[in-house]
């Protein structure tokens, strides 16, 4: 089995790399591509009753975000790795690097000022709760999450406070109280949707037993430091096909940069600048993409002009000169082989 240096110059490892590389950017423009639609139709629902402002209270407007730029980024090195572009591929590897190097610095910032980010998440969620009824693509997410971790509002159950229909100074089943996502419910018990009547002016104390009353940030942070291994898998997750990206790309292009400096290149810029012209070519083997090494290379053979060949000797008598008798071409014919039969012998002078 050849090694692993020998094998990186063949022209299968070539092969390899350009369409892995190429199926990796294709299913990534795919998804992304998917992610760009569902945001662009949730937004065209959301517009009808849009009354929030704010990237952060706007899930359609996060999608159509993250698939516009999976999708463009995905489509850059697509068409890098099939045309062997060394500039777009530069370009695909500088983005992907960018984009995992902000996300890691913004999870080592978000741990490094914990209170700054639960200071931001509280005021975004207290804004959305705010507009609870009249955005209904936050209050989806709101209340899966609420059911989901057995919390109830951002930081407390008090942030309700905020909401018009909620809030104590108002009127109606809901004033004073708490979405029935809030409450407390056994397995398959049917939850009373006016369990949370009245429990904004109770003490946590009293309510232990009727509604959740940790916030949706706390518990969501609970959850995570009890279940490292799941948070380490979701930041795979996100982060191992990014990387991934980044090592195909950087070995294709450094691939592309050794096959540029070599003979076997087929570069026609330096063949123009040189003086040659495509024509002279031999380009049998440079594929559809005119770029595919070869061995002995693409670079024209020095011409040369063929010698001409020897003309044969023939017996026929020069038509202007005198007639020759039959007699004397037989003599002809026999004084030329005896030269050839005695090479070296002096010539003897007939002119006596």
């Amino acid at each position: 089995m050849p090694s692993y240096e020998e094998w990186k110059k063949s022209i299968h490892f070539y092969y390899c790399v350009k369409f892995t590389l190429n199926v990796y950017s294709m299913l990534f423009s795919l998804v992304g591509l998917c992610v760009l639609c569902v945001g662009v139709y949730a937004e065209v629902e959301r517009q009808k009753y849009r009354t929030l402002e704010g990237v952060f209270l706007a899930p359609a407007v996060v999608l159509i975000l993250l698939g516009l730029v999976m999708f463009s980024v995905s489509v850059v090195g697509m068409l890098g790795s099939l045309r062997d572009n060394k500039t777009l591929l530069h370009m695909f590897l500088s983005v992907l690097s960018v984009l995992l190097a902000l996300q890691i610095l913004a999870l080592i910032i978000a741990l490094l000022f914990e209170k700054t980010t639960f200071e931001l998440f509280q005021k975004n969620i207290r804004q959305g709760i705010k507009h609870y009824y009249d955005d209904l693509d936050f209050k989806n997410i709101l209340d899966y999450v609420q059911e989901k971790f057995s919390c109830c509002g951002g930081d407390e159950y008090k942030d309700w406070e905020v909401n018009q229909y909620h809030f104590c100074n108002g009127t109606g089943p809901l004033a004073c109280g708490v979405p029935y996502t809030c409450c407390r419910k056994e397995p398959g018990e049917v939850v009373n949707t006016l369990c949370g009547y009245k429990t904004l002016t109770k003490q946590r104390e009293d309510l232990t037993d009727v509604i959740h009353v940790r916030g949706c940030i706390h518990a969501v942070n609970l959850w995570m430091r009890d279940n490292v291994g799941a948070t380490i898998g979701i930041c795979c997750a996100l982060g191992l096909p990014q990387l991934l990206g980044i090592l195909l790309s950087c070995m294709f292009w450094n691939l592309l940069v050794e096959m540029s400096e070599s003979t076997d290149m087929v570069d026609f810029k330096i063949l123009k600048k040189a003086g040659f012209t495509y024509s002279e070519l031999d380009l049998s083997g440079a594929g559809w993409c005119m770029c595919l090494p070869r061995v002995g290379g693409y670079l024209p053979i020095p011409y040369t002009e063929p010698e001409p060949e020897p003309e044969a000797e023939t017996l026929t008598p020069d038509l202007e000169s005198d007639p020759v008798s039959l007699e004397q071409m037989q003599a002809e014919i026999l004084l030329r082989q005896s030269k050839q039969d005695h090479p070296g012998m002096d010539e003897v002078d007939s002119r006596a």
